[in-house]
């Protein structure tokens, strides 16, 4: 799931800024923990106040944002499914069981992927996650 490369060494500067970048969305993760929104506010802010620094700190911002969205996406879906069951007549099914697993399992992977990106960059060792470094190389722009 994830891939590491040394090919640029970042400064201490640098890559304290990357990994920043990941762990605004555990700060936010704890205070927002009902809304998910919240982690993905709290990232877009990190990313805004970011997007001039140096390509390393902006191409670490952008995959944390990206994953941001995966992340309100599905909790957001589990969110008004459970609400729509509490307050319709819409049934506890397998198919939102199964949803919820699906749901907390992928909130784990990207917890964990979270932890150890943070850790990782902060050392300056570049990680990409599978699908987002591949979609933020194509988002982020290289310095001119």
């Amino acid at each position: 799931m994830l891939f590491t490369s040394q090919t640029y060494k970042p400064s201490e500067y640098e890559a304290e800024k990357a990994s920043n970048s990941y762990l605004m969305s555990l700060v936010a993760l704890i205070v927002g923990v009902p809304l998910p929104i919240v982690n993905l506010l709290a990232t877009l802010l990190f990313y805004w106040g970011n997007r001039k620094s140096s390509y390393f700190v902006r191409w670490h911002c952008t995959q944390a944002l990206l994953s941001q969205f995966s992340v309100l996406v599905v909790n957001s879906i589990g969110f008004w499914w459970t609400i729509s069951i509490l307050f319709t007549e819409e049934n506890v099914s397998n198919t939102y069981f199964a949803y919820l697993l699906i749901a907390i399992l992928f909130n784990i992977t990207e917890l964990i992927t979270t932890i150890y990106s943070a850790v990782q960059t902060r050392k300056g060792i570049h990680v990409e996650w599978l699908f987002f470094g591949t979609l933020t190389h194509l988002i982020c722009k290289t310095d001119q």
